[in-house]
C-alpha cells in the first residue's frame, strides 16, 4: 500500500511507501522537510449502503430520508389504451373526411381541441427526462390541456396568417414563417412540461407533423399546397 503525500510548499503530490507513515523527509522536488501522514490520517470514502437512509447523525439517527426514484413503466393496459386511442383517431379522421364532416370548421376545432392533449402527453412519455420525476395525474393533464391549447392555438394562427394572404406558400415565405412558430411552440413546451430546449422544439414538431398527417388522412390537401 501507498500514501499520497503534497507538499505544502510546491504543491507537488506523491506516493510513499506506507512502511514510511508518520516519519519525515525531503520533498524529492523542492526538498522542504514535511511529514508523511499516518494511514489514520488518510480520507476514508464510506460505503454507499452507509448513506442510504441520507447519513446519519451522532446519535445514530437518519439526517435525511430521501425518496426513492421510481422510474416510469409502461403497464400492458397503458400500452392497449394507447393503441386503441390511436386506431380510433386514425378511423375518426379517416371516416369524417369520406363524409365530409370536417368541412365545417367548428367540428374541425373541436376535434383538434380534443387531440391536442393526447398528442401532447404522447410526446412527453418519449421526450422527458428520465433522471427526473415525471408529471402524473392531473398535474399531467392540467399540463397537457394548457400546451395543447396553445399548439391549437398556433394552427389558428397560421390559418389567420393564410386567410389574410400572409403565408401563400412559397419558400421564401415558409422560411420567414415557420420557424417563429416552432419557437413560439417550443416555449410552450418549455414552460408547461419543463422540457429543455432542443427536447421541446421536438414535442412541437411532433405535435405538427402528427396533425398534418391527420389533416391529409381526413380529405384535405397538404398545408404546404396553398
Amino acid at each position: 500500500m501507498s500514501i499520497i503525500v503534497v507538499c505544502p510548499d510546491c504543491r507537488k503530490s506523491f506516493k510513499v511507501s506506507d512502511q514510511f507513515a508518520g516519519r519525515s523527509g525531503p520533498c524529492p522536488n523542492c526538498k522542504h522537510i514535511l511529514k508523511v501522514p499516518d494511514k489514520s490520517q488518510e480520507v476514508k470514502v464510506h460505503a454507499p449502503e452507509e448513506f442510504g437512509g441520507g447519513g446519519k447523525s451522532a446519535s445514530g439517527k437518519l439526517v435525511i430520508k430521501p425518496e426513492s426514484f421510481v422510474p416510469v413503466r409502461f403497464q400492458p393496459v397503458t400500452v392497449a389504451l394507447i393503441v386503441a386511442t390511436v386506431l380510433g383517431v386514425l378511423a375518426l379522421a379517416w371516416g369524417g373526411g369520406r363524409t365530409g364532416l370536417f368541412s365545417n370548421p367548428v367540428i374541425l376545432t373541436v376535434g383538434l381541441l380534443a387531440i391536442s392533449p393526447l398528442l401532447v402527453v404522447a410526446a412527453y412519455g418519449m421526450l422527458r427526462d428520465a433522471e427526473l420525476e415525471p408529471y402524473r395525474g392531473m398535474s399531467l393533464y392540467l399540463r397537457a390541456c394548457i400546451c395543447g391549447l396553445a399548439y391549437a392555438a398556433l394552427w389558428g394562427v397560421f390559418a389567420m396568417l393564410v386567410s389574410r394572404g400572409i403565408v401563400t406558400g412559397e419558400l421564401w415565405n415558409w422560411c420567414l414563417v415557420a420557424p417563429p412558430m416552432v419557437i413560439v411552440g417550443g416555449m410552450f413546451a418549455m414552460a408547461s412540461l419543463d422540457l429543455d430546449f432542443g427536447d421541446a422544439m421536438l414535442h412541437y414538431g411532433f405535435y405538427v407533423l402528427v396533425t398534418v398527417v391527420l389533416r391529409w388522412i381526413a380529405g384535405m390537401k397538404w398545408v404546404w399546397n396553398i
